[in-house]
């Protein structure tokens, strides 16, 4: 009997998992001045995303790691509390952007 069919399966596979694209503040602060709205393709142009990564991905989220010196508006698909709350405290701004949906196929009878 060949060994896959030996072995137990083990959990399972969720097909609604989410994936996301974590960017840390700290990195935001090194690579943008005070003065730039920070976006998804803004991300990928620097270089700080890649842009296949982001096609797959359901969004960009924004993680509360490093400091934040400046004051930046940031708009992404989600951020976490603590990167919300560093970005108040610096001055800046958080904005959600809507995820994107993808579009239905309509079946015709």
């Amino acid at each position: 009997m060949p060994l896959q069919r030996r072995l137990p399966k083990r959990g399972f596979t969720n097909i609604f998992k989410k994936t996301w694209i974590e960017v840390n503040l700290g990195e935001l602060d090194k690579r943008f001045d005070g003065s730039e709205e920070i976006t998804p393709d803004l991300l990928v142009e620097r270089g700080i995303i890649r842009k296949a990564t982001l096609g797959k991905s359901d969004g960009v989220v924004i993680l509360g790691g490093g400091n934040l010196g400046k004051a930046l508006k940031i708009s992404a698909h989600r951020f976490t509390t603590g990167a919300r709350e560093k970005i108040e405290a610096a001055g800046g701004k958080a904005t959600v952007v809507e995820l994107r949906k993808q579009p239905r196929t309509e079946q015709r009878n």
